[in-house]
């Protein structure tokens, strides 16, 4: 069934939930298992408890294992947890290993071991063999689920081993070929598969140009290479090129909508990423350090402001422009921290050269500083009728904007180059880094010209 829009979601639900409230197993069964997978899990995530209950009663833990890998990341643990165990487990054993392990990564250690001895030895030692991988890393996000032929065996008997194997593989697009001592020296496309001779050889029809991916590769880098080659899957190895796994294009579809909430909630000022269901107590733990570490640099830019208070107090007017200059200072910053992140996070930073990236920044900070400033010079000067205090706020807004769209792009390099994620130089510390600067800016040059403004 095609993809169903929010409203024929709603009538569909109308005629399931009237089935399985009466307790017609047959018609609830025919009218949700004719849905799509998402389409069963986006009715399913809308339920109550005891309807969820239910649905758990009348569907095989197969059927159910299709639903939960379609569910929204942030309601997997719930539903888990509120099966029951042996139920659950059976669940995660007909799922993918890699969506399994993602699972078992988020619960409680105690939890992880009992669903672990409650499933069949099979499916635990091919879950255990994946958790002992670093988080967010090729190995942790790999599936075991594959077909592997090798490089001895004909076209005809691949092909032979490949529908045995086929039913139970995350994918079959590509077939991997390994030597005797289990290393990957090779790749073969199903469809060179299908066309080939089937008294050939795999080791003469097979590409030997196989790119692969280390155990412990991070998962960005791996989304970064899977987008670049346009791979369907990838084949994970490790030091002495051992095949273990492969990584499906679904999974780094998951790792960029995961790397992408992370990186914005880091912009944020954000230290986790919050899901819709987390507490006000889980929320503001997230949000704390940030705001505790901008409290400190708020501190320093009041400081600076008290420095200047001779300086206030001879030429009062200067308060009222203390917003504007701070809020342009903070607006540029953001988007050159905007523009330096994205560089750095879609490899065109290594491209460019840091530098040229710095120098390109700076000539925009010039430009939409000497434009700004002209601009804002002219609106004083008419306003205020005071030539002086339009030159002082143009020149202090023209310094602010060049200093704040440098310091935008060169705060996320640096943390770059000590391997620091540089989302981390968030919106709200770039923010309020740029106000400290441009108050400096601003009272230091009207120092400076103060027999002018008086």
């Amino acid at each position: 069934m095609e993809h169903l829009e929010q409203h024929e979601r709603m009538e569909m639900w109308e005629k399931i939930q009237k089935a399985l409230v009466d307790e017609q197993i047959d018609q609830f069964r025919a009218e949700f298992l004719e849905l799509h997978p998402y389409d069963q899990a986006k009715i399913f995530e809308e339920q109550d408890e005891d309807i969820r209950f239910l649905i758990y009663s009348y569907l095989s833990p197969e059927e159910m294992a299709e639903v939960i890998e379609q569910v929204d990341r942030d309601f997997v643990e719930e539903f888990i947890i509120e099966m029951v165990p042996a139920f659950a487990a059976k669940v995660m054993e007909h799922m993918s290993t890699d969506d399994a392990v993602d699972i078992l990564n988020e619960l409680d250690k105690n939890k992880v071991a009992s669903f672990l001895t409650i499933m069949d030895k099979k499916s635990s030692e091919e879950i255990k063999e994946l958790l002992h991988y670093e988080e967010k890393t090729a190995g942790s996000i790999m599936t075991t689920e594959f077909v592997v032929i090798n490089t001895q065996m004909t076209v005809k008997e691949a092909m032979r081993h490949l529908r045995k194997e086929a039913p139970s593989a995350e994918t079959i697009y590509y077939i991997y070929v390994v030597d005797s001592l289990k290393k990957l020296v090779g790749v073969i496309s199903l469809r060179d598969l299908i066309i080939a001779e089937g008294d050939w050889l795999i080791q003469d029809v097979m590409s030997e140009r196989v790119v692969s991916a280390p155990v412990g590769e991070d998962q960005e880098d791996i989304a970064q290479m899977m987008r670049d080659y346009d791979f369907l899957a990838l084949p994970v190895v490790d030091f002495q090129d051992h095949l273990l796994g492969i990584i499906t294009v679904d999974d780094i579809m998951d790792v960029m909508d995961e790397e992408a909430s992370d990186d914005y909630s880091k912009l944020a000022g954000i230290s986790e990423v919050e899901r819709s269901g987390d507490t006000a107590l889980s929320s503001a733990k997230k949000r704390l350090p940030w705001l505790v570490i901008l409290l400190f640099l708020g501190m320093l830019t009041a400081n600076v402001i008290s420095r200047f208070e001779a300086t206030l107090e001879q030429v009062a007017i200067l308060a009222i422009f203390i917003p504007l200059i701070a809020g342009m200072a903070g607006n540029t910053g953001t988007q050159a921290l905007a523009v330096a992140v994205r560089s750095i996070s879609t490899g065109e930073m290594e491209k460019k050269g840091k530098v040229s990236v710095i120098w390109q920044e700076a000539k925009t900070g010039l430009i939409t500083g000497l434009s700004c400033g002209v601009i804002i010079t002219i609106l004083i000067a008419i306003w205020k009728s005071n030539i002086f205090l339009g030159l002082l706020v143009g020149i202090s807004i023209m310094a602010t904007l060049l200093v704040a769209t440098v310091s935008g792009a060169f705060v996320p390099l640096v943390m770059h180059r000590f391997n620091i994620d540089p989302a981390v130089a968030s919106g709200p510390f770039i923010t309020t880094l740029n106000d400290l600067i441009s108050i400096f800016i601003y009272f230091g040059l009207a120092t400076a010209f103060m027999s002018f403004l008086i």
